[in-house]
């Protein structure tokens, strides 16, 4: 068994005692993935750059779990291989922006 499905497998499990599953629909969990990253992205809100990296280590892991525990339970509600689809995107993501044209640039991959 992979850590990723381990983890999907926990957290069906942790929802199911709760009986918190028919809350679960595909725009519930969209949203709440949503909103988690909002947190996370509060923790950076107003600092400078320098102080980017200077972020409370523990709300940054609680955030994080929280992010991606609703992404792997809505992978998961859709029946969606996370390794499959990520090793998908990366693909994609080598077609779009080839190193030749993308190595040490943030530009978009249709601006030169």
């Amino acid at each position: 068994m992979s850590d990723i499905q381990e983890l999907i497998d926990l957290l069906v499990e942790f929802r199911d005692e709760r009986d918190w599953g028919q809350f679960h629909d595909s725009k519930n969990l969209a949203l709440a993935l949503s909103i988690e990253a909002a947190e996370l992205n509060e923790l950076f809100l107003w600092k400078k750059d320098a102080e980017s990296e200077d972020v409370d280590r523990e709300r940054l892991k609680e955030e994080l779990a929280d992010v991606f525990a609703y992404a792997l339970m809505l992978a998961e509600k859709n029946g969606l291989s996370v390794s499959e689809i990520v090793k998908n995107k990366i693909l994609k993501n080598a077609e779009k922006y080839p190193v030749e044209k993308s190595r040490s640039s943030s530009a978009k991959y249709n601006k030169d």
